[in-house]
C-alpha cells in the first residue's frame, strides 16, 4: 500500500485547512486510516482515524471538535479537515494505514505510512 499525503501550508491561527491522504496499491477488504502528526522536537502522536466505511471515527482530545476525519472510497482518499487552528498544530502531519476494522491510536498498529505533509500555524 502506498500514502501520498498532501495539502499543507501555512495558515493563520484560527483559520482552516484540509489535508488528503491518498491511497494507492494493494486494497484490504477491511481496514482503517489513521493521521498523526509530529511537531519539532516532540513525538509523533495521535490525532484521529477512521474505518473504511467511515461508520467510525476517533480523536485525540486536542483536536475533537476542530478536526475532522472523512473518507471518499470511490477516490481511495482519506481527508483530515482542519478548523480553528491554532500554533500548537504546527507539525509534520502522516496518515498511516492498517489492516482490518478495528481503530487504534498506537502507531505501531499501522503497517503502511505516508511520507507526510508539514502544516505550519502562524500566531
Amino acid at each position: 500500500v502506498q500514502l501520498q499525503a498532501s495539502g499543507g501550508g501555512l495558515v493563520q491561527a484560527g483559520g482552516s485547512l484540509r489535508i488528503s491522504c491518498a491511497a494507492s496499491g494493494r486494497t484490504f477488504s477491511d481496514y482503517a486510516i489513521g493521521w498523526f502528526r509530529q511537531a519539532p522536537g516532540k513525538e509523533r502522536e495521535f490525532v484521529a482515524t477512521i474505518n473504511r466505511e467511515g461508520s467510525n471515527t476517533w480523536y485525540a482530545d486536542s483536536v475533537k471538535g476542530r478536526f475532522t476525519i472523512s473518507g471518499d472510497n470511490a477516490k481511495n482518499t482519506v481527508y483530515l479537515q482542519m478548523n480553528s487552528l491554532k500554533p500548537e498544530d504546527t507539525a509534520v502531519y502522516y496518515c498511516a494505514a492498517k489492516s482490518g476494522r478495528w481503530l487504534y491510536s498506537r502507531g505501531y498498529e499501522y503497517q503502511y505510512w505516508g511520507q507526510g505533509t508539514r502544516v505550519t500555524v502562524s500566531s
